[in-house]
């Protein structure tokens, strides 16, 4: 008696398969776009901020955004991987040799401590909130208190009364508690790696503003008279024609969908960003680099 041939999958199970598959790509992939997304818009809000810009203005795409983020992510992408080796090699040694209840013990009282400052400042950001270090200390303290206790809570040598044991009605509470100390952790990287992206774009717009003549130079004909009165953008004026007024002194600062953002060559306190429609009412030029070939 020959055995039945095992029944071909069905096109539904199969769309099943291939739509779990693409899924378990998709959602990691969208994730992290969405991340790259945010950290350079942070960063790129706070860099043309400082040259009187909102970027939101400018026009840029969130392709635009997601490649300037990397940049921005180097540091903390470095500092996270260290302190992960650091800390697994630490997790093998406590393992290795685990400590006593009493430092298990202190270990917990010192993340307690974290938290309550980091709860403190959070309380009180109406005093605090102008530390300049604000955004940053809340965060770690937060997330490093509640990673120490979190870890501290499946040590072997734990205080007995959050060891598991077999009678124990409540089990679900330290697997729970680790979830939401997970949550926390998170929440709180997020949070500082925010902060570092935005002192990111505010030291790359130091840095521009120290170098403004490595911009790209530009001189721009008007028909009309631009009354700029910062005492570096030269003004010439030119016989006849639709645009009787030259500027030298400009550099490009950044291109958007709809304009030109311009900003003299040399830093002062009363510079301006001079924002030129691309719709053809100006004549704009690109010079070459006074760097003979």
């Amino acid at each position: 008696m020959t055995e039945p041939a095992p029944a071909s999958p069905s096109a539904f199970d199969q769309l099943s398969r291939w739509l779990g598959v693409g899924t378990s790509v998709i959602a990691p992939v969208t994730l992290l776009t969405t991340l790259l997304f945010y950290f350079g818009y942070v960063s790129s809000r706070a860099e043309y901020r400082y040259f009187g810009l909102d970027v939101d203005t400018i026009g840029l795409s969130t392709n635009d955004f997601v490649m300037r983020s990397p940049q921005v992510l180097l540091v903390p992408l470095l500092g996270v991987s260290l302190t992960a080796i650091a800390l697994l090699l630490v997790h093998v040694r406590l393992r290795r040799h685990p400590p006593s209840p009493a430092t298990v013990g202190r270990g917990m009282s010192l993340a307690l401590v974290l938290i309550a400052a980091g709860l403190v400042l959070v309380l009180g950001h109406a005093w605090f909130g102008r530390w300049s270090l604000y955004a940053l200390v809340t965060p770690l303290l937060i997330g490093v208190g509640t990673a120490i206790l979190a870890y501290a809570f499946w040590m072997p040598s734990a205080p007995a009364w959050l060891r598991r044991s077999h009678d124990d009605r409540a089990r679900w509470v330290r697997p729970g508690v680790t979830a939401l100390a997970l949550v926390v952790v998170a929440t709180s990287m997020f949070w500082a790696t925010a902060t570092l992206a935005e002192w990111s774009g505010r030291g790359i717009a130091l840095q521009t503003a120290r170098h403004l003549d490595e911009l790209p130079a530009v001189i721009l004909d008007s028909s009309e008279r631009l009354y700029l009165t910062d005492g570096i953008v030269e003004e010439t004026a030119l016989p006849g024609g639709a645009f009787p007024f030259r500027y030298r002194g400009l550099r490009l600062l950044i291109q958007g969908e709809t304009h030109m953002f311009l900003v003299p060559d040399r830093w002062s306190p009363s510079n301006s960003t001079l924002a030129v429609a691309t719709d053809g009412s100006v004549r704009v030029q690109f010079r070459f680099e006074n760097q003979q070939p």
